[in-house]
């Protein structure tokens, strides 16, 4: 635990390593993102709607030169969107600089654009080729760098989960009865001992390597195995684990370290405080282009009271939250929250990213 690599990284998703191979750069704007679309298309609106009201008398007038100044404007904006998706792979080879550059310079050609299409209806009589380049510019200008800054905000978010998660594995409850089961199964059962030390093992690695923006739905319902087959030894046939997966859900992905604290929220809150013990379920499904992930765990018939409130689930969700719609943006949904007397955390995400 002396190691500090891990609190003193610099953000990746900024940070160019001449080290790395030419193709390994990062992106530092990505376009690829349906609610990336929708927002940009609103603030190019918005900044026409402002510009609309120049010169126009009522209301009628500035809906008709809006509506004017859309029809040039927003096939602009969806080809500067289109353009900058499809050379996402070419745009990742360049350099940093390079890569702020190509976007504004497709905003000026978007600008060109816009302004050519309204020449071409007859609308703008003396086209304003000039301004029309500027105004493209500058409006890409903020919208790279808009994508730029919810590129950093991966990294905070992702380096203070991976921190969280670490401190949970090395909580001292867990690991002093983890490794109390395996003293106590060293000379009865010592297959199972070892089997025990390398799920824990396994479980430290995940939480100290740096895995990423992003893993894989499979490689997490393995970790989340590990951690239950521990658990299992500890709780016994306290502990009743139900899976139900789909294996062509397995490539959808997810941020690293995601389902580990759900499932492990589920047993300290379902099945830890129950003198009968409680039953989980973990299901994960393909429906169509979505992946749906489902982790249901059975709550105490008196739960635990801590200053007068019933303890809940709310430790880890707000963090899972986060991390998942920094990956997938409006594109994810989760919901989590009592179902039919049971506790339900729901993941729906993209099956392909």
């Amino acid at each position: 635990m002396q190691e500090t690599q891990i609190l003193s990284t610099r953000p990746q998703a900024l940070t160019e390593d001449p080290r790395q191979p030419l193709g390994r750069r990062v992106l530092v704007f990505d376009a690829c993102h349906v609610g990336v679309i929708l927002r940009a298309v609103l603030f190019v609106e918005a900044v026409l709607g402002v510009g609309a009201l120049f010169n126009t008398a009522t209301p009628l007038e500035w809906l008709g030169r809006l509506s004017l100044l859309t029809g040039g404007a927003l096939p602009a904006t969806l080809a500067w969107l289109v353009t900058a998706c499809s050379l996402k792979t070419v745009l990742q080879r360049l350099p940093v600089a390079l890569q702020y550059t190509a976007g504004v310079a497709l905003g000026t050609l978007s600008g060109l654009y816009a302004c050519g299409m309204l020449a071409l209806v007859g609308v703008a009589a003396d086209p304003p080729w000039l301004a029309s380049a500027a105004s493209g510019a500058l409006l890409s200008a903020a919208l790279v760098a808009a994508l730029v800054l919810r590129a950093r905000a991966r990294t905070p978010a992702a380096t203070t989960a991976r921190l969280s998660e670490l401190q949970s594995r090395i909580r001292p409850h867990f690991l002093f009865n983890t490794l109390n089961s395996a003293i106590a199964l060293v000379r009865a059962e010592p297959a199972k001992a070892e089997a025990l030390l390398e799920d824990l093992s396994d479980l430290f690695r995940h939480a100290l390597v740096d895995q990423g923006e992003s893993a894989t739905l499979g490689e997490e319902i393995t970790l989340a195995r590990r951690y239950l087959d521990i658990e299992q030894v500890r709780f016994e046939e306290r502990l009743r684990v139900q899976w139900s997966l789909d294996a062509r859900a397995d490539g959808a992905r997810l941020p690293p370290l995601l389902l580990q604290p759900l499932v492990e929220n589920a047993v300290k809150h379902g099945v830890e405080p129950s003198a009968t013990g409680g039953r989980l379920r973990i299901v994960t499904e393909l429906r169509g282009s979505r992946v749906i992930v489902v982790i249901t765990n059975t709550v105490p018939a008196a739960p635990q009271r801590e200053g007068g409130r019933p303890r809940g689930h709310g430790i880890a969700l707000a963090n899972v939250r986060d991390r998942l719609r920094l990956l997938h943006d409006v594109q994810c949904e989760f919901s989590a929250g009592m179902q039919n007397g049971r506790y339900q955390v729901r993941i729906s995400l993209p099956a392909r990213s």
